[in-house]
C-alpha cells in the first residue's frame, strides 16, 4: 500500500515537473508566456556579422504620400546663384530639376471635430405660440461619426484594447469623453455592420481547397470557451464556440471539405490523412520536449529534431524555386523512410512516453507529407497561429467577453481586420463605409475582393 502511494506521488511529481519545464520551445505555449528570466528557447549560433541590414539587403525607404494627402506645401526657392550670385527666377525653368522633398506628419491640436446640432425655438408675435425645430432623429441616434467610430473599433480589433482602454484613448487622444456604455453600444453597432462580411468570410474558408485551422482559449462570462480560426492566404474567419472538440470545428467549417493544416489535436482526428497537413513546427517543439525530459526520451527527440530540420530545409529550397516538385519528392523519400523506422522502433521501446508519442505520430504519418504532393500547402500551421496572435494579446488585456453579443463583436472585428490585412486593403476606410451603410440600412460594401488560397 505504501509503495503504491509512493509511486503515485512520484508520477504526480514527474507530471508537475514536466509542466513547470514547459516553454514556447517545447510546447504550444506562446513566446509571450515565457518568463522574462528564462533563456531564449531557440538561440541561434552567432554568425559573426554586425547587427542590422547586411550588404545587398534591399532598403526600406520612407513612402512619399500622394498630393491629395498633403495639407500644406512650403517652398524653399534659391534667390541668387551659388556660383556667380546672379538673381534667379522664382518660377522653374525648362532645365530645372524637380524639387527635393521632405514630409512631416503632425496631428491637429484637436484630432476630433465636434459638430453641435441645435434645435431653436421661436415665439409667434401674433398668438404667442412657441415653435421649436426638432433635431432630425437620424442625427440624434448617434454620438460618434463613422470615422471616429471606425477608429475606436480598430483599436479594439487590432490594437488589443479593452473597453476601458478604448474609453481612455477616446478622451486622451481624440479629446472625446465617452462612457463605458457608449463604448459597448459602439461595439454592438459595429458588430451589426460586420455581420454580412463575417458570413462571407466563413463561406469562403469553408469552400476553400486548403485552410489552416487553429484554436485558443477564450472566456465568455468567466466560463472557458474557444476562439477558432480558419485562414486561407486571403481570408481569415473567426468563431467563438463553447467546445474545443469536433463540435467546435463543425461550427467553424460545417461539413468540412478541402485539406486542413493543423496540429495533432484530437478535434481533427476524424479526418482522413489525405485531408490533413500536420504542422511540423508543432512536431519540432514536441521533439524538443522529449530532449528536455531526460535520457530515456532524448534519442528520439534528437532524431526527430534532425528530421524536422531536413524537412524545413527541403521546403525552403522548394519555396525558393531552387528545386521542383519532383526533386522535392526525391529529397524527402529517404527522410520519410528513416523517420518512419525511428518511430516504429520507438513504439516498441521500453519508455512509455516514447511509445505513446511514436504511436500517435504513426497514426497520422501520411498527413505529415501532404505539402510535398499538393500545390499551395505549407508544412507548418504558422499562418493560423499568426492570425490568432492578436487575439491572444487582446485576451491577456481584456480577459475575453461577458456576453454573447460581445463574442459576436470579437468574431466579426477580428475577421474583418485580419482579412483586410491579408488582402492589403485599407481597414479604417472599410470599417467607416460599413458602419455608414449600416446606419442607413444599406448593404455592407464589397468585402472579399480577391478570394482564394
Amino acid at each position: 500500500m505504501l509503495l503504491a502511494r509512493i509511486e503515485e506521488f512520484e508520477a504526480k511529481l514527474e507530471r508537475l515537473s514536466e509542466r513547470l519545464n514547459q516553454n514556447s520551445s517545447n510546447s504550444s505555449k506562446p513566446p509571450s508566456s515565457d518568463a522574462p528570466w528564462q533563456k531564449p528557447p531557440a538561440a541561434k549560433k552567432p554568425s559573426g556579422r554586425k547587427p542590422g541590414g547586411q550588404p545587398g539587403h534591399p532598403g526600406h525607404h520612407r513612402v512619399r504620400l500622394p498630393p491629395e494627402r498633403v495639407t500644406h506645401v512650403v517652398h524653399y526657392v534659391p534667390h541668387v546663384c551659388a556660383e556667380c550670385q546672379a538673381p534667379l527666377s522664382k518660377r522653374p525653368g525648362p532645365h530645372d530639376p524637380p524639387p527635393t522633398w521632405h514630409q512631416v506628419a503632425e496631428l491637429p491640436p484637436q484630432p476630433a471635430e465636434i459638430t453641435e446640432y441645435q434645435g431653436h425655438a421661436r415665439t409667434c408675435p401674433c398668438c404667442g405660440c412657441r415653435t421649436r425645430a426638432e433635431i432630425p432623429p437620424e442625427i440624434q441616434a448617434h454620438a460618434l461619426g463613422p470615422n471616429l467610430a471606425a477608429a475606436l473599433s480598430y483599436l479594439s480589433g487590432r490594437g488589443h484594447a479593452s473597453k476601458r482602454n478604448v474609453q481612455e484613448l477616446a478622451e486622451t487622444v481624440f479629446g472625446v469623453p465617452l462612457s463605458l456604455g457608449t463604448v459597448i453600444k459602439l461595439e454592438h453597432e459595429m458588430s451589426g455592420a460586420l455581420e454580412g462580411p463575417h458570413a462571407q468570410a466563413l463561406a469562403a474558408v469553408r469552400g476553400a481547397a486548403f485552410k489552416n485551422v487553429d484554436e485558443t482559449g477564450w472566456a465568455k462570462g468567466g466560463k472557458l470557451c474557444w476562439l477558432w480560426v480558419a485562414a486561407t492566404r486571403s481570408v481569415a474567419a473567426f468563431q467563438i464556440h463553447a467546445h474545443r472538440g469536433k463540435d467546435g470545428l463543425k461550427a467553424l467549417l460545417g461539413a468540412c471539405c478541402g485539406i486542413l493544416g493543423s496540429d495533432r489535436w484530437g478535434a481533427y482526428a476524424h479526418l482522413p490523412p489525405r485531408q490533413r497537413q500536420i504542422c511540423w513546427a508543432h512536431l519540432k517543439r514536441d521533439f524538443q520536449k522529449l530532449i528536455d525530459l531526460g535520457s530515456a526520451t532524448q534519442p528520439l527527440g534528437r532524431a526527430g529534431r534532425k528530421t524536422a530540420r531536413a524537412v524545413f530545409a527541403a521546403g525552403k529550397d522548394f519555396k525558393g524555386r531552387r528545386c521542383d516538385r519532383a526533386a522535392l519528392h526525391v529529397r524527402l523519400q529517404p527522410i520519410r523512410l528513416r523517420f518512419q523506422r525511428t518511430l516504429r522502433l520507438g513504439s516498441r521501446g521500453a519508455d512509455p512516453k516514447t511509445k505513446r508519442f511514436c504511436r500517435r505520430v504513426l497514426k497520422v504519418y501520411d498527413a505529415l507529407w501532404t505539402f510535398a504532393a499538393v500545390e499551395g500547402i505549407e508544412p507548418t500551421n504558422n499562418h493560423a497561429e499568426r492570425m490568432l496572435r492578436p487575439a491572444v494579446l487582446w485576451r491577456k488585456g481584456s480577459f475575453g467577453n461577458h456576453s454573447t453579443a460581445g463574442c459576436r463583436f470579437t468574431e466579426r472585428i477580428l475577421t474583418t481586420v485580419q482579412t483586410l490585412r491579408l488582402q492589403k486593403r485599407p481597414i479604417l476606410d472599410y470599417l467607416r463605409r460599413a458602419l455608414a451603410a449600416h446606419r442607413t440600412g444599406a448593404k455592407a460594401p464589397a468585402f472579399l475582393a480577391a478570394v482564394g488560397n
